[in-house]
């Protein structure tokens, strides 16, 4: 294999680096039996292996994202949510340090090669998903979301909930809405204090129809707040719900969490406001005439 390998391509009409006008984002983290993991991360990235952390346990994530982005036409808002095993390229094993899922969490990887293998994208933009598909080899399809996130413009809390739902692309290229659900994630982290954690860039990895392995790193300018959930005493301030366990995203997070074992933690990010506009006041005025 040659030593200098040809950067992946670009199709019309994408830009790359891709630039976040704004990012609200909630991951939650599950140390589970490794084998199932093994299996799946076969099927969908053959060149990747799992990485392991206490006891040998693999780790899965959940990584929903509410995102801005602006175009030269305007604005747009997405919604995603990622299924993730945590992995690294098979090729570069040696090089990688020993940590804990801790460790991990707080960003102490510094290689930046233990990344997230994608093995569902549930997006509910149709231009996302195809640039996600061409751009990052990510295997995105159409879904919808309702969601309550901590917003400064809302009652206080650091309770999200995340119901996403299915949906499907219509010839036109408008997104169809289905009532069927596909999970229900809930995350209270009220009361808790969150560490920072220097855990960006984060490498996403894709495998192309080709076979290729692709690697793209995610940049976030600012410390994401990493919260550490592994006491017992935490054990029911995250619920995962899937109504339906039979189509392949239940079917698959059903295997890797099969003794539904609680999340070790759980990782924010919300972009600080850039303006505000404040509370009205009434001015004194003069005798009407």
């Amino acid at each position: 294999m040659s030593a200098h390998l040809p950067l992946p391509p670009v199709p019309d009409p994408f830009r790359l680096p891709f630039h976040y006008g704004a990012l609200h984002q909630i991951g939650v983290d599950w140390l589970v039996d490794p084998e199932p993991v093994r299996d799946l991360l076969a099927k969908h990235h053959p060149d990747l292996t799992a990485a392991t952390f206490e006891d040998g346990r693999a780790l899965v994530s959940l990584n929903y994202q509410l995102y801005f982005a602006q175009y030269a036409f305007g604005g747009g808002v997405t919604q995603e949510i990622e299924v993730n095993v945590i992995a690294f390229p098979t090729t570069e094993a040696g090089r990688l340090p020993r940590l804990t899922y801790a460790q991990y969490a707080r960003g102490w990887d510094q290689t930046k090669l233990l990344g997230i293998a994608r093995v569902h994208v549930v997006c509910d933009n149709p231009f996302a998903i195809r640039a996600g598909r061409e751009l990052y080899a990510e295997p995105k399809y159409p879904g919808w979301f309702e969601v309550g996130l901590p917003s400064l413009n809302g009652p206080e809390g650091t309770t999200w909930t995340v119901r996403c739902k299915a949906a499907a692309i219509e010839p036109d290229g408008t997104l169809e809405r289905n009532p069927s659900p596909l999970l229900d994630l809930t995350a209270e982290l009220d009361g808790l204090t969150g560490i920072a954690a220097s855990s960006a860039p984060i490498t996403g990895y894709g495998t192309d129809p080709e076979g290729r392995l692709l690697a793209g790193p995610m940049n976030v300018y600012q410390p994401y707040r990493w919260y550490d959930l592994a006491s017992p005493e935490h054990a029911d301030r995250t619920r995962l719900t899937l109504p339906s366990p039979d189509g392949g995203l239940g079917r698959d997070l059903r295997t890797l969490l099969a003794d539904e074992p609680p999340a070790v933690g759980a990782w924010t990010f919300q972009s600080p406001p850039v303006a505000a506009h404040n509370r009205p006041y009434y001015l004194p005025t003069g005798p009407r005439p």
